[in-house]
């Protein structure tokens, strides 16, 4: 393993290398004794895993291969991040959350407890790229939501409690709570009764 920084790594751990923990930031780099990456117990780091300095990750973790975490990110518990997912950095996440692989979380984003993001998601945050006109602002996804593979969501939208976007879709705009977006730019629809049925019984 290679380390920079002070690292902090909790009992149980399985590690396969090559991983790297406390990768200096840019304010780092050329230093020693910055806070590193903090992790809890029973964690599961897969090989090419690079996680950088002032992250902390709660208890029961796992990543994928070649996953990247930057810098000032928190992570909750029993947390599951896929192969080649890439998150910018600032960012917060909660519990029991599941990123499947090639995910892509820009900065400042926040994700809620109990959420899903399928496969090859895009989140954004630069509604002007490259001026950054308004600013950066990732998208926030409320608690026990899911997203569907391939979807994208633009910068500052808000993806309600319980709400699904439909695989593949192109959220432009807020979606509501239990509600479903659907297409390409995504329109807000009710959820199909099953999914309602089956998110009660949570």
């Amino acid at each position: 393993m290679i380390e920079y920084g002070i690292n902090t790594v909790g009992k149980g751990a399985q590690i396969f290398e090559p991983v790297t923990l406390g990768f200096p930031s840019r304010d780092n780099m050329g230093k020693t004794g910055f806070t590193g990456t903090i992790i809890g117990k029973n964690a599961v780091i897969r090989s090419g895993t690079i996680i950088y300095c002032d992250v902390t990750i709660g208890d029961n973790f796992q990543s994928g291969h070649n996953v990247m975490i930057r810098e000032k990110t928190r992570i909750g518990n029993r947390v599951a991040i896929g192969t080649s997912a890439v998150i910018e950095g600032n960012t917060i996440i909660g519990d029991e959350v599941s990123l499947q692989s090639m995910v892509y979380i820009p900065t400042d984003t926040v994700i809620g407890n109990n959420v899903f993001i399928g496969p090859n998601t895009v989140l954004t945050n630069d509604r002007y790229p490259p001026t950054r006109i308004g600013g950066l602002k990732g998208p926030q996804i409320r608690a026990n939501a899911a997203i569907g593979a391939n979807a994208t969501l633009l910068p500052g939208v808000c993806i309600g409690e319980g709400a699904l976007v439909a695989a593949g879709a192109i959220v432009t705009r807020d979606v509501p709570a239990h509600m479903l977006a659907i297409g390409a730019p995504a329109k807000i629809t009710d959820l199909p009764q099953k999914m309602i049925r089956e998110a009660t019984k949570k």
